[in-house]
């Protein structure tokens, strides 16, 4: 399946660490960011559909999407996968690692696919990261590497009971 020209990027790896400044958000941006935290149309054309409930174009949406990317206030646009709900493993993990190994090892978490989140925290083991896959072997094999290749600490921190996981901020 070929993505049009003008469809948006939605699976982008960021950065573990953002300076990001507070963004300007117009009504149009708001109404946006409402619409598609719970309710993303699953159509062939699901920019038209969110343009149509706000009163605008598909153009202006894209736009104003593109631009809220850049800027950072939105990382990404997808689902949610259920990943032990498709017979998949899921953990929390988090790693020891000295100050002066920090953007290394980012970016040898990052470089896997399946880390969908990858965060710096003021605490011991300080680079905290989650990693699905499509089996617990693979899981395992993963946490493995990093762990061989940091030569640091891990934390394996897999869930013993989900509680929530769904997010939304009304603007």
């Amino acid at each position: 399946m070929q993505m049009k020209k003008r469809e948006i990027r939605i699976m982008e790896q960021t950065p573990l660490i953002s300076s990001a400044s507070p963004i300007e958000l117009d009504d149009i941006d708001k109404q946006i960011i409402n619409l598609i935290q719970l309710d993303f149309p699953v159509t062939v054309h699901p920019f038209e559909i969110i343009a149509e409930k706000i009163g605008t174009t598909e153009d202006v949406v894209i736009e104003k999407l593109k631009r809220l990317q850049q800027e950072k206030a939105i990382r990404r646009i997808g689902p949610v996968i259920n990943t032990r709900g498709l017979g998949g493993s899921n953990t929390l993990a988090a790693v020891k690692v000295p100050a002066v190994q920090i953007e290394e090892a980012a970016a040898v978490i990052s470089k896997y696919p399946e880390v969908s989140h990858n965060y710096l925290r003021n605490e011991e083991y300080n680079i905290w990261f989650t990693v699905s896959a499509p089996t617990q072997e693979r899981l395992d094999t993963i946490l493995s590497e990093i762990q061989e290749k940091l030569k640091c600490p891990l934390l394996n921190l897999p869930t013993v009971r989900q509680f929530k996981i769904q997010v939304k901020f009304k603007l």
